[in-house]
C-alpha cells in the first residue's frame, strides 16, 4: 500500500482547538481536529477578530433589512458588513493552495448553513436560516473543495468522505504541479477502485480523458480531468457501489480461497449491506487476502487506505443507511 500521504492544507475556524477567541472568550473542543493536527497543515483564522471586534466581544448577528442582509453588533449598533466582506475576499484571494475548510457551525461569520437570520426592517426574511458571511464567501469561491462544519464532522459518513476528499485532492494538487502525463496516469490508476465506488460514470470519463491525452493540449487535459474529479467527489459513495468494488476485488483472490473463507467474506458483505457492520470489515478481510496472495494491482489501490490509518476508527454506523447530508 502507498503510504506517502501528503499533508492537505485546511483552513479552520481558529476557535476550534486553536485559540480562545469566541465572542465569550472560549475555545471549542473537537477530537477530530485534535487528531488531524499532526496530519494536515492547518490555517487557523477568526474573521471576527481579524476585523477588530476583539476578545471577548459583544455578539454579532445577521439581520435582514428590506431583504438585504447585514452583519450587525446589536449592543453597539455597529454595522460590520463591509468589514467582513472585504476581509473574506482579501483572505480567500490570498490562499495560494488549499484543500478544504472546517468552519464553526451556526456562526454569523463562519457558519455554512443553519445560521439564524434575524428580522430588522421591512418584511420578514424569506429564509430564517442561511450561511455566515465568511462561510458564504468560502462556498462561492471554493465550492468544489471539502467544506464542513465541526458539528457535521461528528457524523461518521461525513467525516470519512471529508477525509477521503482532502487526501485525494491534495495528491491531485501535487500531480497538477508536475504537469506530467505519467503522474496523471499513475494517479488515475492508484485511485481506480476508490473512484469507482464514488461514481462509475465519472470514473469512466476520467479514464477516457487519461486515455486520450495525446489528442489534446496539456492544459485542456488537466482542466477537464479536474472538472470531472470535482463532480465525482461531490458526494460520498453509497452502499451498493462499495459492494460492487469489493466483489470486483474479490474476483482477484477467490480462486485461492476455500469454501469457508468465501462464505465468511459474503457473510461480512451481507452484514455491511444490512447496516450491521462498517465498510472497514469486508474491506479489511479483502485487504488481508490481497497482501497474502501478493496481488500487486490491488495492493496499490487507495480504496483500502484513502487516508492515514491513524485516522481510521471503529464507527457504530449504519453503513448502508441512505440519507441526504448534502447542501
Amino acid at each position: 500500500m502507498l503510504k506517502d500521504y501528503l499533508k492537505p492544507k485546511i483552513v479552520v475556524s481558529k476557535c476550534i482547538e486553536f485559540d480562545s477567541c469566541r465572542y465569550n472568550g472560549q475555545m471549542i473542543s473537537s477530537d477530530f481536529v485534535k487528531e488531524l493536527k499532526s496530519l494536515v497543515e492547518f490555517i487557523p483564522i477568526c474573521p471576527e477578530y481579524e476585523i477588530g471586534l476583539g476578545v471577548p466581544r459583544d455578539p454579532i448577528r445577521i439581520v435582514s433589512y428590506d431583504g438585504s442582509l447585514k452583519l450587525i453588533q446589536p449592543k453597539t449598533e455597529k454595522d460590520v458588513t463591509s468589514d467582513m466582506v472585504n476581509f473574506a475576499n482579501y483572505f480567500l484571494n490570498s490562499l495560494n493552495e488549499v484543500d478544504g475548510f472546517i468552519l464553526k457551525s451556526k456562526s454569523p461569520s463562519c457558519g455554512i448553513k443553519d445560521v439564524k437570520i434575524y428580522s430588522g426592517s421591512g418584511p420578514p426574511p424569506k429564509d430564517s436560516k442561511g450561511s455566515g458571511f465568511f462561510g458564504n464567501a468560502v462556498i462561492e469561491k471554493y465550492s468544489n473543495l471539502a467544506i464542513e462544519e465541526e458539528g457535521r464532522l461528528l457524523n461518521p459518513i461525513i467525516k470519512q468522505h471529508f477525509l477521503t476528499k482532502i487526501y485525494a485532492l491534495r495528491r491531485y494538487r501535487e500531480v497538477k504541479k508536475t504537469r506530467s502525463k505519467k503522474d496523471l496516469v499513475d494517479y488515475q490508476s492508484h485511485n481506480k477502485l476508490l473512484f469507482g465506488a464514488y461514481s462509475q460514470k465519472e470514473t469512466k470519463e476520467l479514464g477516457r480523458i487519461v486515455a486520450n491525452m495525446h489528442k489534446f493540449p496539456l492544459d485542456i487535459i488537466f482542466e477537464k480531468y479536474e472538472e470531472h474529479l470535482y463532480v465525482l467527489l461531490s458526494k460520498p459513495p453509497r452502499c451498493h457501489p462499495n459492494i460492487n468494488i469489493l466483489l470486483h476485488g474479490f474476483g482477484y483472490v477467490s480462486k485461492n480461497l476455500n469454501k469457508k473463507e468465501k462464505e465468511f467474506f459474503f457473510d461480512a458483505l451481507d452484514k455491511y449491506r444490512n447496516g450491521k457492520v462498517s465498510l472497514a470489515v469486508p474491506t479489511n478481510i479483502l485487504k488481508s487476502w490481497v497482501l497474502r496472495f501478493g496481488i500487486n494491482y490491488l495492493e496499490n489501490q487507495s480504496f483500502f487506505e484513502p487516508y492515514p490509518d491513524q485516522l481510521m476508527s471503529v464507527e457504530d454506523v449504519n453503513a448502508c443507511e441512505v440519507r441526504d447530508y448534502w447542501r
